[in-house]
């Protein structure tokens, strides 16, 4: 057995392999490292550019997090109550791991409990629009980054949002 942490989210995953993606933020397999050779993240000084992008990411992040818990306690359909259930955790993260960079207690918000509709399709369109703008957004606030981690942090979040995307397009 060996034991990895996640350079984005800094958890720690047992196993006699790196998993294929991160099971609390859901970063890419390559972003795993042995546990010996993991280095403390929130590190060094933020640009101010820095700490306005995370704490719009943030915002972003606490919204989609109530929003997909909103949406898997209102759905019927298992399978879809089941993505947003794992979705609202990933985002869960996502806001505890800028908070980390921001050295700041997450807040806490119940902005977006009330956006979710009775309809799955309507919920999984928002979803998707949800996504897109992140997407969009990170790429922005990655090439604003001075900061090497930072830059690698935002490119992160544009794969994991992207393959939500790709998992909510399949239902």
């Amino acid at each position: 057995m060996k034991v990895y942490r996640c350079r984005i989210c800094a958890e720690v995953y047992i196993g006699e392999e790196k998993p294929k993606s991160c099971p609390f933020c859901g970063a890419h397999e390559r972003y795993f490292v042995l546990a010996k050779e993991w280095r403390l993240l929130h590190g060094q000084a933020l640009s101010d550019i820095t700490k306005e992008n995370l704490k719009k990411a943030l915002d972003l992040e606490i919204n989609n997090t109530n929003f997909y818990k909103a949406v898997s306690e209102k759905s019927k359909d298992v399978y879809v109550a089941s993505i947003f259930k794992g979705l609202s955790k990933v985002e869960r993260e996502h806001a505890s791991t800028i908070c980390g960079h921001l050295k700041i207690e997450k807040p806490d918000s119940k902005a977006g409990l009330d956006k979710a509709v009775d309809s799955d399709q309507a919920n999984i369109q928002e979803a998707n629009r949800r996504e897109r703008s992140a997407v969009k957004f990170y790429g922005e606030a990655s090439s604003q980054a001075p900061e090497e981690e930072i830059k690698e942090f935002f490119k992160a979040l544009i794969e994991i949002e992207s393959d939500h995307i790709i998992l909510t397009e399949q239902k």
